[in-house]
């Protein structure tokens, strides 16, 4: 059985989709992930999958790309030969787009969930059960579809990670991440800059990590106190490097769900434009700070709508260090 499974977001949304993965990959002879351009390089970081294939979906990325005859047709022709498929999605999302390009390419199955009447579109409409967390509702619908969990449900990545002892100076540091796609979910810089310092003084090495494009506020934060590996990464190497980590400080950003794939503690400096219920890092020990119950809540903003964004701008960093000395001395989260 050859089994298409789609998750066509973020690298966060694509770690995140991992435990339904596994489950299908346990009953299929081959699993291929359909992708967007963001979520790439974590595809290939996830178990159980034997193929890629990339394709920007102009109803989910952020800036997409106009809509060309061409390009629909080459991905239609590219989701031929598959037996069945699951379309996973978060709630704000449809399934029905991939799932009629799907039809179009000869899918006999398909599975997704859908708020909207799927017509002939989906064999299978999940309904979930409110809000639980994101790995939990894509692995309910590979359940329905005849995949059992795995025993293990936990994020998980593919072994083995690269050796980062070079960069590092070996494990036993806190990681601060200031970096977020969405400045909405930033903790702003100053703050982490405070945190990396009061950790320092606290007795901790400090790393500060962040994607090639965020050298200069990686500089900033890191100051004379943390150890600046902004762009000195790829993304198999910033697991390494996380999983040496006592603890991880990140705001809602794919690395965030890294860490917790890895198995490493976050202190989560978490914004509520979306539900921490289901958008918190998952399956291991976390510290969960900032207002849940701003002006925010829920709205999805990719821009702070409030002067002063205060949901995380209010979380000091003696706080921050607190949370981390907390977390670091929890057992194994057990799921």
């Amino acid at each position: 059985m050859r089994v298409l499974v789609a998750r066509q977001d973020n690298i966060g949304d694509v770690l995140l989709a991992g435990p339904a993965v596994r489950a299908v990959a346990a009953r299929a002879d081959e699993v291929v992930l359909l992708c967007g351009p963001r979520g790439r390089s974590a595809a290939d970081l996830l178990p159980g999958v034997d193929a890629v294939i990339e394709w920007c979906a102009p109803w989910i990325d952020p800036e997409p790309r106009p809509v060309d005859r061409a390009g629909v047709e080459r991905i239609t022709g590219e989701l031929a030969g598959f037996d069945r498929a699951l379309i996973l999605t978060s709630f704000h999302q449809s399934p029905l787009p991939l799932a009629l390009l799907l039809r179009l390419a000869g899918t006999p199955w398909i599975g997704g969930i859908s708020e909207d009447y799927p017509g002939s579109l989906l064999d299978l409409r999940h309904r979930p059960d409110g809000d639980v967390p994101e790995p939990l509702r894509m692995l309910a619908l590979a359940e329905d579809a005849g995949f059992p969990a795995p025993a293990d449900t936990r994020l998980r990545v593919r072994e083995p990670l690269p050796e980062t002892d070079h960069l590092t100076g070996g494990p036993g540091y806190v990681v601060v991440h200031p970096g977020t796609s969405v400045p909405a979910r930033a903790w702003p810089p100053e703050r982490c800059a405070q945190a990396v310092r009061v950790l320092d003084e606290a007795g901790h090495r400090v790393v500060v990590t962040g994607h090639g494009d965020e050298k200069e506020l990686t500089a900033a934060v890191a100051g004379e106190a943390g150890l600046d590996l902004g762009g000195r990464t790829s993304l198999p190497e910033l697991a390494s490097v996380l999983r040496g980590a006592r603890a991880m400080v990140a705001g809602n950003t794919g690395p965030a769900h890294l860490a917790a794939a890895v198995g490493t503690p976050v202190v989560s400096l978490f914004a509520p434009t979306v539900p921490a219920a289901r958008w918190a890092p998952f399956g291991v020990p976390l510290a969960l700070l900032g207002d849940q119950s701003a002006p925010c809540r829920d709205s999805r903003a990719r821009e702070c709508p409030v002067e002063g964004h205060p949901c995380l701008s209010k979380v000091g960093a003696d706080e921050v260090a607190a949370a981390v000395e907390v977390i670091a001395s929890l057992p194994e989260v057990s799921t």
